[in-house]
C-alpha cells in the first residue's frame, strides 16, 4: 500500500525563535515534513519557487517585503495553502482580514507571550490548522474583488425589538472570506436581526466586522454587551465571549457571556443556537457554513425541534472545510443546502416570506 505523501511546509518569519518553534511543533506531526524556513518576504518568494511546498507560514509583520505583499506575489507565482502568522493587535488583525480576503486559507495568533506557543492546545492548533490547508481548495481561488466602499447605509428598522425573524449564523475555517460573500449582499432595511458566531480570538472579530461595515448596506458590528437587537444590523460575537440574550417588555439585549468554552469554542455557535432557544425566540433563521469540526449541529437540532427554525447549510463544493455541514445536515435538521453565492438569497427569501 502506498504510504501517503507528507504535507511540506515552508515556514517564514523575520524572528529565528519563531522560525524554530514552528519548525520543532510541526516536526512533531509524522504527517508533515518541514522542506524549508525563509526570514522574510523576498526569501520566501524564492524558497517557495524552488520548493514547491503545500503550505507556508508566513508572518504578518516582516521587514523587507511584509506578509500581505510577500501573499499576493505567492498566490500568483504557485499554489500554495497559506497560513498568516499574527501577532494579537489591532494592525495585525486588521492586516489578517485583508489576507483572508486576499486567498490565505487561515491565520495563527501568536500568543501574548511568545513562550506559550509550545504549550498544547497552541501545537494541536498549528498542526490541524497545517493540515486543512494541506488540502484545503480555498488557495486555489482568486482573490475577492475589493466591493466599492458603501458611503451611507440604508435606513434601517429604529422601532427597538422590531423585526419578523432573526437570523443565527455559525461559521469557523475559511469564514471571513465567506462572510465577505454572503454579508455584504444583505439589504440594509433586512427584516430581521443576523447573528454572527465566528471562531476567532478577541481584537480579530472586531476588525472583521469593521472591514464588513465598510463594504456592506446592512449595519455590522461586533457586539456590546447591553445592544438591543434590531433589525437591519448584523453583530458578529467578540472573540472569547458567547451570546446570551435577555428581553424586557418588547426588546431583547445581547449579554455577553464569559461560560466556559463550548465544543472548545468561545464564542460557540451551539452556545448561541442554544441561547436563542432559552429566549423562546420563533422564526428563527439558522445558517451553518464552513468550518471545521461539529459546533453547531447540536445547538440547530436543539432550535428546529424546540422552536420550528429552518435551517440553510452551505454545501460541500463552496466550503473550505466542510466538517460544521456536514455534521447538521448528518443530523437530518437541514432543509437547504446551498451554494455560498446563493446563501444570501436564501436568508432573504425565508426572512421576507
Amino acid at each position: 500500500m502506498k504510504e501517503t505523501s507528507k504535507i511540506r511546509v515552508l515556514v517564514v518569519d523575520d524572528s529565528a525563535f519563531m522560525r524554530k518553534v514552528i519548525q520543532q511543533i510541526l516536526s512533531e506531526e509524522p504527517t508533515i515534513e518541514v522542506i524549508g524556513t525563509a526570514r522574510d518576504g523576498m526569501d520566501a518568494l524564492r524558497i517557495a519557487k524552488e520548493q514547491t511546498p503545500d503550505v507556508i507560514t508566513l508572518d504578518v509583520e516582516m521587514p523587507v517585503m511584509d506578509g500581505i505583499t510577500c501573499l499576493q506575489k505567492l498566490l500568483q507565482q504557485g499554489q500554495y495553502g497559506v497560513i498568516m502568522v499574527s501577532s494579537l493587535t489591532t494592525k495585525g488583525a486588521e492586516a489578517t482580514i485583508r489576507s483572508l480576503e486576499l486567498g490565505a486559507v487561515d491565520f495563527f495568533p501568536k500568543p501574548d507571550n511568545l513562550f506559550n506557543i509550545s504549550q498544547d492546545h497552541h501545537k494541536v492548533e498549528l498542526i490541524e490548522k497545517v493540515k486543512v490547508a494541506g488540502k484545503s481548495k480555498s488557495h486555489l481561488l482568486k482573490p475577492l474583488p475589493t466591493p466599492s466602499p458603501v458611503v451611507t447605509h440604508k435606513e434601517a428598522t429604529e422601532k427597538r425589538g422590531h423585526y419578523k425573524k432573526i437570523v443565527a449564523l455559525g461559521i469557523s475555517t475559511g469564514g471571513p472570506r465567506a462572510l465577505q460573500s454572503v454579508i455584504p449582499k444583505l439589504p440594509g432595511n433586512l427584516a430581521a436581526p443576523v447573528l454572527v458566531v465566528q471562531h476567532m480570538p478577541p481584537g480579530f472579530t472586531k476588525s472583521l466586522a469593521n472591514r464588513l461595515n465598510d463594504i456592506s448596506q446592512i449595519r455590522v458590528k461586533e457586539a456590546e454587551d447591553g445592544d438591543v437587537l434590531q433589525a437591519g444590523w448584523v453583530y458578529i460575537a467578540p472573540g472569547d465571549y458567547h451570546f446570551s440574550f435577555r428581553k424586557e417588555k418588547e426588546s431583547v439585549f445581547i449579554q455577553l457571556d464569559k461560560s466556559p468554552p463550548m465544543n472548545g469554542f468561545r464564542p460557540s455557535v451551539d452556545f448561541l443556537m442554544k441561547s436563542l432557544l432559552k429566549l423562546g425566540a420563533r422564526d428563527c433563521v439558522g445558517v451553518i457554513m464552513t468550518g471545521m469540526g461539529a459546533d453547531g449541529s447540536r445547538g440547530l437540532k436543539e432550535l428546529k425541534e424546540g422552536n420550528g427554525a429552518y435551517i440553510i447549510a452551505q454545501d460541500e463544493k463552496s466550503c473550505s472545510v466542510f466538517g460544521m455541514p456536514r455534521a447538521a445536515i448528518e443530523l437530518g435538521i437541514v432543509d437547504e443546502v446551498l451554494p455560498l453565492e446563493e446563501i444570501t438569497a436564501g436568508i432573504i427569501r425565508r426572512v421576507e416570506g
